[in-house]
């Protein structure tokens, strides 16, 4: 027993210290927290974090509910606000949603990375966004959208169609198995109208997938253009999940956005 509350006191501490005040004597390392997507969850994002956090960087990687906007953007707030350091909001896919209603709430954001992610402006909605150029193809592989008992209803992508929509650049035994784990996304929250767009006032960094078949590469060169990007990568070939398939190009993008926000 004693063993086990040494283990459990440690693990604590660990995770505690992304929100530690920071040291006066030391240089401030921004703490980076990762938002994911529809479809997805915290652990899409583990290729990034071994990276991240083997260069020093305090990491936390959110449950993003995928509720709605305004919901998941308060849940993502009440991290934030817990953290003393300096923040770097990266988010994915409707992970970008969420960060660009969060981040207009926090002084301490000082950079906002989207990775394969929508950028909205006030009033526009990520389903919206996705349809404004040609080329994704997620609605039909849709499963029937899941009824909720408390009102509106639950979407997955079909299991046998994640792969090639999702992820085709990933294994077909690593893609099984987020397909088999994807966290589900309300319709609202996909349909639900922006209130606020960080990115206009807070520096912004993008990279997407060449092969993304959720958000077409034209629309996020758009938004990326529209912020006015300080950098923009696109990896070629890349599928929606890019940060899965390369997350060494993701992460030295993030860590690029930490040390110039902070100059």
């Amino acid at each position: 027993m004693k063993k086990l509350l040494a283990g459990f006191t440690i693990a604590m501490a660990a995770f505690g210290s992304a929100y530690a005040q920071p040291a006066k004597t030391a240089a401030v390392m921004p703490v980076i927290v990762l938002v994911h997507g529809a479809f997805a969850d915290a652990s899409s994002w583990n290729g990034v974090v071994k990276i991240l956090e083997k260069d020093g960087y305090p990491v936390v990687a959110a449950a993003n509910p995928l509720r709605g906007v305004a919901s998941d953007a308060q849940y993502v707030a009440d991290i934030v606000s817990g953290i003393a350091s300096p923040v770097v909001l990266v988010g994915h896919s409707y992970g970008g949603s969420v960060i660009s209603e969060t981040a207009d709430r926090h002084a301490n954001v000082k950079a906002l990375v989207y990775v394969a992610a929508f950028a909205p402006d006030v009033g526009e909605t990520a389903a919206g966004l996705s349809g404004k150029f040609p080329g994704s193809t997620l609605a039909p592989t849709l499963a029937p959208p899941v009824p909720l008992s408390g009102g509106g209803k639950d979407l997955y992508i079909q299991q046998e169609k994640f792969h090639d929509q999702f992820a085709a650049d990933v294994s077909g035994a690593e893609a099984k198995l987020m397909a088999a784990t994807q966290r589900p996304i309300t319709e609202a929250a996909l349909n639900e109208a922006q209130t606020a767009a960080a990115w206009k006032k807070i520096p912004s960094w993008f990279i997407y997938g060449g092969r993304d078949k959720n958000i077409p590469p034209e629309a996020s060169a758009f938004m990326a253009e529209r912020a006015h990007s300080r950098e923009t990568v696109v990896i070629k070939g890349a599928s929606h999940v890019v940060m899965v398939s390369n997350p060494e190009p993701v992460a030295r993008l993030i860590e690029k956005a930490a040390t110039e926000a902070l100059r």
